[in-house]
């Protein structure tokens, strides 16, 4: 992977004020801080074809600014990457 860096505080705030019953989400996301763009609305943490791609559900956060996010969480509650609904 490509990776190059980006900074995960605002989808953290939006975890911590949208989820705040999974704490672990918004930790999750912090340590989310170098990617690979798939596209204008995509970006991978985890190489989608590795094994360590092992998707086990979505998360939803609402931004006023940015609109929808989806959030591709991996077993182990890691994050694989976000979409950004607006840009699709």
């Amino acid at each position: 992977m490509k990776l190059e860096p980006f900074d995960p505080s605002r989808l953290v705030k939006l975890a911590r004020e949208q989820w705040p019953e999974e704490p672990w989400l918004a930790e999750a996301l912090a340590r989310c801080t170098a990617g690979e763009p798939e596209s204008r609305a995509y970006i991978h943490f985890v190489d989608p074809n590795s094994p360590a791609w092992e998707f086990e559900t979505t998360m939803m956060l609402t931004d006023r600014k940015k609109g929808d996010i989806v959030v591709d969480v991996l077993s182990g509650h890691r994050v694989g990457g976000v979409e950004f609904q607006r840009y699709l």
